[in-house]
């Protein structure tokens, strides 16, 4: 077949192939051009989840009549100057109109501030129709219907109605965190309404919009960050360790106001939490990158999705380092959560959870106790001798007599202790009640400590908190100075790729801190003369061949000590308190004063929540009290 032009209609169709994927896609284009005319308020209407109906309508700036014709040929912009390294809008491409013309059938119609009235265009399948004028509002309206029905082999591909509505509603929420000054209204026969009321365009505004998308367990269960360095600025907000999710679609990243979804950021996020959640865990994050538009660059993906840095190490230093020390500076804070579930298992008439063993430990729970004659209801009453009953003397009585008392006399023999051990029956300083874990007031189960604070109830998990302690001990003396390595008998040859290569020798020295010697041998292998004495013997080729891919991935070289904290992790388990062992008061004090002196503590070294905070109100209100 000869080279040949391709048709405008086939170029734009091309062209939908990459920035129109789904209904969404449709949704994020039309609303990224409202809010860049300066809109402040953004409605979207849909049916049959995008694909028979979306409808943009917003109080922007509009088109005059002249344009609109423009605005539907590829590659005709009004946000781009001279300068391709200079982008200041959302969108800049000028392909997103004609693409969504070219598989739908589009109308558009606008009317500027000065504008006595407005005008309107239409496109079906490439096809365009003659500008006509048309009654509108201030602002523009966008319509797309049947979506793809140009190109039906696209339907194919498309979820279900409500898993695209769904999508819809992301993108939406997603845009929305960064402008919360605009009210955005998402309706249609396919979906429930959604509308987010418009805030202060400052700090407090932002976290309200966050709180809006998000839930309002947020910002309760937040850490403010905010960071720059060398002309990059972070700020935002990140969840405590103690408050995670299933999945990572709860991580919000903005690069100057624009959402995107960057394996770099990701990359960051993970990091920072390495040290306090589990591996099936993620944090709940929202962070936003403001930085010269010349240093990052928006036009590597169609859709401006993913974005590259010119300088991705300072980038993912940056996010690293200010979120460790937002988590390190706000001290333990359980999540609200935790008290909630707690809260919804003390209420009447809520599930029990079964669980191995004797429920609860308790004694009436154990067979042998049930088999004996003196338990009470486990014994077997058609055994029991046929003696008349005698009101007095039952133990099946009513309670009629009241607790006077001569009654209360009886229970107060002496000092009836309901758990492992108590600290203490004398009353405890008033300094103690004032600080964030409070005093330790007993010990139940042998694990747990019941803590007492000005307004709380604290129950602390001995083994899980104790662990967190060993384990910053152990990693602060691990970093403090460089790592103790053993020289190999014979230094290991490892044949690697040029680049990769090139790259290890470039970080060498950061290894070498880390106890791993490496140094270039020849072309394409580098030789490895000692390892961490921690590994013990340890797979140098695939230690080292790991290193490479992730230097070359993020340009860092944290598996090493990714794998150094570990073995730190595995000695802080086997080191610490363990479960069964009685506390003496002072030692249990010690514990809470240690944990709340220790970054990081609110959760052990597996992600779990060492303790559990039960607030005076909350238990007032199980027992009828509020």
């Amino acid at each position: 077949m000869p080279i040949r032009q391709l048709s405008e209609t086939m170029i734009n169709q091309i062209a939908a192939g990459e920035v129109v994927e789904r209904p969404a896609s449709v949704v994020k284009e039309l609303v990224e051009n409202a809010l860049d005319a300066g809109a402040s308020r953004i409605e979207v209407a849909t049916a049959g989840g995008g694909l028979g109906l979306i409808r943009v309508v917003d109080d922007g700036s509009g088109m005059p009549e002249a344009e609109l014709e423009l605005a539907i040929l590829r590659h005709c912009t009004s946000k781009l100057a001279d300068d391709i390294h200079d982008i200041r809008s959302l969108g800049f491409r000028g392909e997103a109109l004609p693409s969504i013309g070219s598989v739908s059938r589009l109308a558009i119609r606008s009317r500027t501030r000065t504008a006595d009235s407005g005008a309107e265009i239409s496109v079906e399948g490439g096809r365009i129709s003659a500008v006509r004028p048309a009654p509108s509002n201030r602002g523009t309206s966008v319509e797309v219907r049947d979506l793809f029905f140009a190109t039906p082999a696209r339907l194919k591909f498309m979820k279900t109605e409500r898993a695209e509505a769904t999508a819809i509603a992301d993108v939406l929420k997603r845009i929305a965190i960064a402008f919360p000054a605009v009210r955005f209204t998402l309706s249609g026969t396919d979906r429930s309404t959604l509308e987010l009321a418009a805030a202060s365009d400052d700090a407090d505004g932002r976290l309200a919009r966050i709180a809006q998308v998000m839930g309002s367990d947020f910002p309760d269960n937040s850490i403010s960050v905010e960071a720059v360095r060398e002309g990059v600025r972070l700020d935002g907000h990140v969840s405590i360790p103690s408050y995670t999710r299933a999945n990572a679609l709860q991580q919000y990243a903005y690069v100057n106001g624009r959402p995107v979804r960057d394996k770099l950021i990701a990359s960051a996020i993970r990091g920072a939490y390495a040290d306090v959640l589990p591996r099936d865990r993620h944090a709940v994050t929202v962070l936003f990158l403001t930085l010269d538009p010349a240093y990052v660059d928006v036009n590597v993906h169609p859709a401006k999705a993913d974005v590259r840095f010119r300088d991705p190490g300072l980038v993912r230093g940056l996010i690293v380092g200010a979120v460790r020390q937002a988590l390190a500076g706000a001290g333990i804070r359980p999540a609200t959560t935790g008290a909630q579930a707690m809260m919804s298992a003390f209420r009447p008439g809520a599930p029990s959870y079964g669980h191995p063993g004797p429920a609860g430990g308790h004694r009436s729970f154990n067979p042998e106790f049930r088999a004996s004659p003196s338990a009470g209801f486990g014994a077997d009453f058609r055994a029991a001798p046929t003696a008349p009953f005698d009101a007095a003397r039952s133990p099946y009585r009513p309670l009629d007599t009241g607790f006077a008392e001569q009654q209360q006399a009886s229970f107060d023999t002496g000092p009836l202790h309901s758990a492992d051990a108590r600290a203490g029956l004398a009353e405890v300083a008033e300094a103690l009640l004032q600080t964030e874990l409070g005093a330790a007031r007993a010990q139940v189960h042998e694990n747990y400590i019941v803590a007492q604070t000005r307004d709380s109830l604290v129950i602390v998990d001995q083994h899980a908190a104790h662990e967190r302690l060993v384990y910053e001990a152990l990693k602060n003396a691990l970093h403090s100075r460089p790592v103790a390595a053993q020289m190999l008998l014979m230094p290991e040859i490892v044949d690697l790729p040029e680049e990769d290569a090139e790259r290890l020798a470039l970080h060498s020295e950061t290894l070498s801190r880390f106890g791993l010697g490496i140094e270039r041998f020849g072309p394409g292998a580098v030789a490895v003369r000692e390892t961490p004495a921690m590994l013990g013997e340890t797979d140098v080729s695939q230690l080292v061949r790991d290193l490479a891919d992730e230097i070359a991935d993020s340009d860092t070289s944290d598996t090493l000590k990714e794998r150094l904290d570990a073995i730190a992790a595995t000695m802080a388990c086997h080191g610490s308190v363990r479960s069964g062992r009685r506390l003496r008061p002072e030692e249990m004090n010690a514990l809470l004063r240690q944990m709340e002196a220790t970054p990081g503590s609110g959760t052990c070294n597996h992600g779990r929540p060492t303790y559990i905070e039960l607030k005076l109100a909350d238990i007032e209100r199980l027992f009828g009290r509020r």
